[in-house]
């Protein structure tokens, strides 16, 4: 059987360019073309990517393996998009997504709605551990609730993003926030701390900005009229009673008590399923049809009717096969060692607290941004970072927030990310159908982009930026010098 190349590290030239060249390509599709379908030039890079790997001696099988490897670690990640397009098409079918947003548009303020949007997604973020589920239940139901009262897409999406992920990244049911500090060998509770002196801050501005913004956005007046028009519309189409939001609570309530998220979420679907036959009206069959391909209902206003017509499986594979090609991308450019090469070079050349913690910061958005995968880019970063902050006397804490703070939080706002994808697909922002402003949700999450703001400041001026303690040290000597 011939030997495997285990450490391949390219030319920083080599590893470079096809990165660089797909990034071109992909922004010759995006804004010459305008045409917001990132697959192609992605399935470009992976072959531009192997090219490089045949040049520095690997097999196309040891190319293909590493690609793989990481697809087939985002599986979980996948099932749970499915699910989510089950749970999006069943409890609109039963009522759930529609009962939110009735009350919703009956108890809630345009004034506080932004504000109070952010809040609910992060307690139900933190609850369930999902960023994602949460993203496509409540966030779906508050893009309703947004539409009826007159508030921009791109601001209720930006709301919803930042308390979603937000919730994620400090909840310790999190897949994200356990990687972190398993990868850079650190605490889970201890990492959960240290992240509250970015969270918070970041939280609370994004907070301030969202309450001022929903005093001057909407359109006043007019809004009333479009609320009882939806109101109108979701009474003539289904049974509304707060017994329909026995789903949605049942889901919160298993997540804390602390069920994997796959069959809390698969209970959800069931539970949803049944009630769209007994409460609802719908056939068996029609439940399968609803699970698979998602709703469809003709409420009489056009607004509703593009928020309920959608979910199941199906409206999951446009997001689903741009991970898959993403993430082999990453894959690829992790095997053929061209990410390796270029954090190795940022490692090799910083030497204080503020230049680590800053390049670790931008490394794990890079990898995020090129790989498309926030679990390679909490990953890898963390792997290579952590000789570099034991050599300096700092905390691998510091490392493990960085990698959080450029890798779960800055995914979502990366179209062709994983979070990204799923973003504009659950939260049905049209941008592939030329609805591009919708985009605008990127700068909009301000509490996503504020945290590694924070995370870079600290650095810089030494604030809660926690030194090593000797037992870190001792290790890190022990595994610099290992006993004869």
């Amino acid at each position: 059987m011939p030997l495997q190349k285990t450490d391949i590290r390219p030319s920083i030239g080599l590893a470079l360019l096809p990165i660089v060249l797909t990034l071109a390509i992909l922004g010759v599709q995006i804004f010459y073309f305008g045409d917001f379908t990132p697959h192609i030039p992605l399935a470009i890079g992976i072959a531009l990517t192997a090219v490089v790997g045949l040049i520095e001696g690997l097999s196309w099988d040891e190319i293909e393996k590493g690609a793989f490897h990481v697809i087939a670690v985002s599986f979980p990640a996948v099932s749970v998009l499915i699910l989510v397009g089950m749970i999006v098409g069943t409890w609109i079918a039963s009522g759930t997504v529609p009962t939110l947003i009735y009350y919703g548009l009956s108890l809630l303020s345009p004034e506080l709605f932004l504000a109070a949007g952010m809040i609910l997604c992060s307690i139900v973020s933190l609850a369930l551990g999902t960023s994602w589920g949460t993203v496509g239940t409540v966030g779906l139901a508050l893009m309703g609730i947004g539409e009826g009262f007159g508030i921009p897409a791109y601001w209720t999406a930006g709301a919803v993003v930042s308390g979603a992920f937000f919730g994620d990244k400090i909840s310790p049911l999190s897949d994200t926030t356990n990687l972190a500090p398993a990868v850079t060998d650190t605490q889970l509770f201890d990492h959960i701390r240290n992240m509250l002196p970015t969270t918070v801050p970041a939280m609370l501005i994004a907070l301030a900005i969202y309450t001022v913004m929903g005093f001057n956005l909407g359109d006043g007046a007019p809004s009333f009229e479009r609320i009882e028009s939806f109101k109108g519309a979701l009474e003539g189409s289904f049974d509304i009673t707060p017994w329909l939001l026995l789903p949605a609570l049942l889901v919160v309530g298993l997540a804390m008590m602390r069920m994997p998220a796959i069959p809390t979420l698969f209970i959800g679907v069931v539970v949803a399923s049944l009630i769209a036959i007994f409460v609802q009206g719908a056939s068996l069959h029609d439940v399968f049809t609803y699970a698979n391909y998602g709703y469809s209902v003709e409420t009489g206003v056009a607004a509703m009717d593009s928020l309920m017509n959608r979910g199941g499986i199906q409206s999951m594979m446009w997001t689903i096969s741009l991970i898959l090609i993403a993430l082999g991308f990453g894959g690829a450019l992790e095997r053929t060692g061209c990410l390796a090469a270029i954090i190795e070079l940022l490692t090799k050349r910083v030497k204080t607290i503020a230049g680590v913690q800053t390049s670790a910061i931008l490394s794990s958005m890079a990898t995020n941004t090129v790989a498309g995968d926030p679990y390679l880019s909490i990953a890898l970063p963390g792997r290579m970072f952590k000789p570099v902050y034991d050599r300096i006397g700092y905390s691998r804490l510091n490392l493990a927030r960085a990698t959080e703070e450029g890798g779960t939080i800055i995914s979502p706002l990366i179209p062709w990310n994983a979070g990204g994808a799923f973003v504009i697909s659950a939260l049905a922002l049209g941008v592939s159908d030329g609805k591009i402003e919708n985009l605008l949700y990127i700068p909009l999450s301000f509490a996503c982009w504020l945290a590694p703001v924070f995370g870079i400041f600290y650095a810089w001026t030494g604030l809660f930026t926690p030194k090593a303690e000797a037992a870190d040290t001792v290790r890190a000597e022990a595994a610099q010098h290992p006993a004869e």
